[in-house]
Parts: C-alpha cells; structure tokens; sequence
C-alpha cells in the first residue's frame, strides 16, 4: 500500500515536472513568434520543401526500415552471444573445469563492452571486412552491433541466472538431469521470465545506437535526415522531424516493457 502511494506520488511530481517543462517551451516559441502568421507560413514552405517535394518522406521510411532491420538482426545475434557467454561463466562458477573457455568469454565481455560501439563498426567494415566490397553493409552493421550488444545481453543473463536459487539447480541434479539438461529445463526459464524487461530495454539501446551505421555509408533513418539536409539546405527541419521519430518509437516500446513488467509482476504473485 505505502508503495503504491510513493509511485503515485513520485509519477505526480514526473508529471507536473513535464507539464512546467512544456509550458516553458510553449512560452519561448511565443517568445520568439513561432505563433505568427509569417512564422507558420515559412513553416509550412520549409515543410514542404522537406518532406513533400519529390516524395522525400520516403527517404525517413526508407531509413526507418533500414534502421529496424539492423536492430532486429542485431538483437537476434546478440541473444544467441550473450546466452552462450553467460553460460559458459555461469558453468565455470559452479565449478566446470573449462578455464580457457571462460578467460575468452571475459576477455569478449571486457574488450566489447570497453570500446566504443561505433569504433567496432568502423574496423569490421574498413578492416576485417575492408576486401568485401561486394558485402552489404547492412549485414556488416548488423554482425558489428549483434557481437557488441552480445557482451551486454551476456551479463544481463548471466545476472538473471544467478539470481535463481541454487537450489533448483540442485533439486534438477538430484532427479537425475543433466547439467546442460537441468539449465535448459529448470534454470533458463526461470531466468528468462526475470530478464525479459532488461532485453527489451537492451532493444531499445539498441535501436538508439544504430543511428552511427552513416559512417559506413548506410542509408538508415539519421543518414536519411543528413541527406534530406544536403538536398533542401535546411538543418533544423530534417534532424529533428528524425529526433521525433525516434523518441516515439522509444516511448512506445518503453510503455510496453512497462506494461510487460505489470503483467509479469502479477503473475509471479499468483
């Protein structure tokens, strides 16, 4: 009860924290005379010249579907990385004998995670794959981001592990399964259930991050901005109509891992 009323109270003054925020942004367009006639008429012209002309929306959708592919393959990488990761450290923390195993799975954790994500694309399209000019780019970022959001998918499992009872490890050994047996049956799921909400939230960081795949020439939904930028001459239009697009799509999936978090909470209470 006490809990509920703090998170009503602490979403009340998030609320009123945002409607001050959004009245001072409303006074300074005013300010500035946003508001005039003159002001929306060379609006609507710059809006026209952006995005309606010769069809350049389609560039922003072009980019958006570029940008989701990556985002998609990427996570799907970085799940099967981070699970095979953190299972072999949980396996060597419980005693398995495969201490070379585990010394690559840290060193990949600690070199990914410690290097810029961006630095990470540019070698593997300008070094390792700096031959393979007939590759698309798109499957390179998509390598590039997977291998890197697998070292944060692999603590983010391995976190999710270990904090299942021991016991149910146990109990599975004890029937008579095996170790890989027992992960895949008792402990995975378990897990899993628990970790759900910081995977989607890995998504949507994701999804953020792959704004930097421009710099290897990749058309996605910031480059398509730039390139709206370099037809039509206008910096402020172009960028920030790409800004909104992002912040919606992230506002819209954070509003469902928050109602995933709900829904995962009350069945746990059953």
């Amino acid at each position: 009860m006490r809990n509920n009323y703090q998170s009503r109270k602490a979403l009340s003054r998030g609320d009123l924290l945002l409607g001050l925020v959004g009245i001072y942004l409303i006074y300074l367009l005013y300010a500035s005379g946003f508001f005039t006639a003159e002001a929306w008429a060379d609006f609507n012209r710059r809006f026209y010249q952006n995005f309606v002309k010769d069809r350049r929306y389609m560039m922003l959708v072009d980019g958006l579907k570029a940008t989701i592919f990556m985002t998609s393959g990427a996570t799907l990488i970085g799940l099967i990385v981070g699970l095979i990761l953190s299972v072999i450290r949980v396996a060597h923390k419980g005693g398995a004998k495969i201490p070379v195993l585990n010394w690559l799975a840290e060193s990949y954790i600690t070199v990914l995670r410690g290097t810029p994500a961006m630095v990470q694309l540019l070698i593997w399209n300008f070094t390792i794959f700096a031959s393979a000019r007939d590759l698309n780019t798109q499957y390179i970022a998509i390598l590039a981001f997977g291998l890197n959001s697998g070292a944060y998918i692999a603590e983010i499992f391995r976190g999710g592990i270990e904090a299942i009872d021991p016991g149910q490890m146990e109990a599975a050994r004890s029937l008579g399964l095996s170790y890989g047996t027992s992960m895949k049956r008792v402990v995975l799921p378990q897990a899993l259930r628990n970790i759900i909400p910081m995977l989607f939230n890995e998504f949507i960081a994701l999804l953020k991050e792959t704004s930097v795949a421009g710099y290897i020439g990749i058309d996605d939904l910031t480059r398509a901005g730039q390139n709206i930028q370099a037809l039509t001459l206008e910096h402020s239009q172009p960028l920030v109509m790409v800004a909104i697009i992002y912040l919606v799509i992230v506002m819209l999936l954070t509003k469902f891992v928050s109602k995933l978090e709900q829904w995962l909470s009350r069945g746990r209470r059953r």
